[in-house]
């Protein structure tokens, strides 16, 4: 991992970003869900979603940050802290993908509605996307990857189900 870009670790995480990626997305399509229902535009929901993830981010980061000072036994300091906050960032970065494809919308680039399924689509496909990172980093082979894949894609289809439930 070392031998990556920083814009390529950012983009697509390490071994140890999974379960904030995976945390972030189901996060964004949750919010996103919630707005949609609502009947909230795209520039509204880009606002919800956006401002969503980073209040859980500051959330995270402020709860992880009282935890470690408890267990170290020490108010921490500023390396201790912002090392606490990047490890939370892949909650931040996972909202990136859906917000980015609301933005068109919000500019009347995409029909609003084929704009909300677009956010849908491209968090349903990073969901996908960290099974197989998972399944790649645990070597599960293909039928393992395949239930990785659909493991993280069933729980994201519950999330858009909801909306199509509660949006009808």
């Amino acid at each position: 991992m070392s031998g990556r870009n920083p814009v390529h670790r950012l983009l697509a995480g390490n071994d140890r970003s999974i379960g904030g990626t995976v945390y972030g997305t189901v996060l964004a399509l949750a919010a996103l869900t919630a707005g949609a229902a609502e009947k909230q535009s795209p520039r509204e929901l880009l606002l919800l979603v956006a401002a969503t993830a980073a209040v859980i981010w500051v959330a995270h980061v402020y709860a992880h940050g009282l935890g470690e000072s408890i267990e170290r036994g020490h108010r921490l300091d500023w390396k201790e802290f912002s090392g606490i906050a990047r490890h939370e960032l892949p909650i931040l970065i996972a909202a990136g993908g859906p917000t980015v494809v609301l933005v068109f919308g919000a500019v009347g680039l995409v029909d609003e509605q084929t704009d909300i399924w677009l956010a849908f689509a491209v968090g349903l496909a990073s969901l996908a996307a960290q099974g197989g990172r998972y399944a790649r980093v645990e070597r599960l082979g293909l039928i393992g990857t395949l239930l990785a894949v659909a493991a993280n894609l069933a729980l994201g289809v519950l999330v858009v189900l909801l909306k199509v439930l509660v949006g009808h």
